[in-house]
């Protein structure tokens, strides 16, 4: 029976077969399924607020409300980093019931659905790593699909509740996976009340969506465009903006080696904000028990310098 964490060891296959897979996909013209059409609401929603945030680029400019817009950026994007990453997903470190909550409040104000939705996808993806059976890779349904097609599909909806009991059991994340209207909902009214018309479309609207496609870009084009230090067996690569993105996510290669690992980053040049970030709350005894990379294993395995 496959535990919680069964996610960060993924199905053995190698280069040539997912180059080999990857061909006869081409070949066999792989299709959306019936049961994998889009949902139209959720559709129209993401593409109203992607026409919202060009019209704030082109009408509303100006250098504080895009400090405010980064600001907004990087600061969820922590939580989906170090919260529904490294933490939901993987079990890089241990926390506070209290401090997991606040990560997953924060986290689910990107509009990218529940903490426990998020992970429970993200350890399938690890157990099928580009896949037939893995539900966003490049290799399986091309660039779009693995970008944003999936996560706008019926199909997938639901959160994977077999894959993420570790948390489900947690009666306050639960809930709060099932309730993602309010932290969203909060987080606007908060930017309005700060900063008014501006508050509302370049703290949360522009934010927003380029909060999205950083995230996404971990899942597409960190499949595809990157190098690869370590035989993993997928096309997982390491990408220096998808790190700058994500605050240090891009280091995918690396963290598809040693999935368990706190830090991405394993080299001292590769930019690893969240690690950065987890330590400083480490010595604040805020989270504990940090899982480090071995460096001797990592540094004996590896197929470059």
């Amino acid at each position: 029976m496959a535990g919680p964490l069964d996610g960060d060891r993924p199905v053995p296959h190698n280069g040539r077969e997912v180059k080999a897979m990857t061909q006869q996909q081409a070949a066999a013209g792989v299709s959306i399924g019936d049961d994998e059409k889009i949902i139209w609401q959720d559709t129209i929603l993401f593409i109203v607020l992607h026409v919202l945030a060009a019209y704030t680029i082109a009408f509303h400019f100006q250098w504080q409300w895009v400090a405010l817009a980064i600001a907004s950026y990087y600061v969820r994007m922590f939580a989906l980093s170090a919260g529904f990453h490294r933490y939901f997903s993987h079990r890089s470190y241990k926390t506070s019931r209290p401090f997991a909550f606040f990560l997953a409040f924060l986290g689910e104000c990107s509009l990218q659905k529940g903490a426990l939705w998020w992970a429970s996808h993200h350890r399938h993806h690890h157990r099928y790593s580009d896949q037939l059976q893995d539900v966003h890779s490049p290799v399986r349904k091309g660039f779009w699909w693995s970008h944003m097609g999936w996560i706008l599909c019926r199909k997938y909806k639901d959160t994977r509740s077999d894959l993420i009991k570790d948390f489900t059991v947690l009666p306050e994340l639960a809930w709060l996976n099932e309730n993602t209207w309010l932290p969203v909902n909060l987080y606007i009214a908060t930017l309005v009340y700060g900063f008014g018309l501006e508050g509302f479309l370049w703290g949360f609207i522009v934010a927003t969506v380029f909060l999205w496609h950083g995230t996404f870009s971990i899942n597409s084009l960190v499949h595809v465009w990157g190098t690869q230090p370590y035989r993993t067996g997928d096309n997982s690569r390491n990408n220096v903006l998808g790190a700058i993105l994500t605050l240090g996510d891009g280091w995918h290669n690396n963290h598809h080696h040693y999935p368990l690992s706190v830090r991405h980053g394993f080299r001292w040049w590769q930019f690893d904000p969240s690690y950065y970030a987890l330590c400083l709350l480490e010595r604040l005894g805020v989270v504990w028990d940090l899982k480090r990379p071995h460096f001797a294993r990592v540094a004996s395995v590896s197929t470059q310098p």
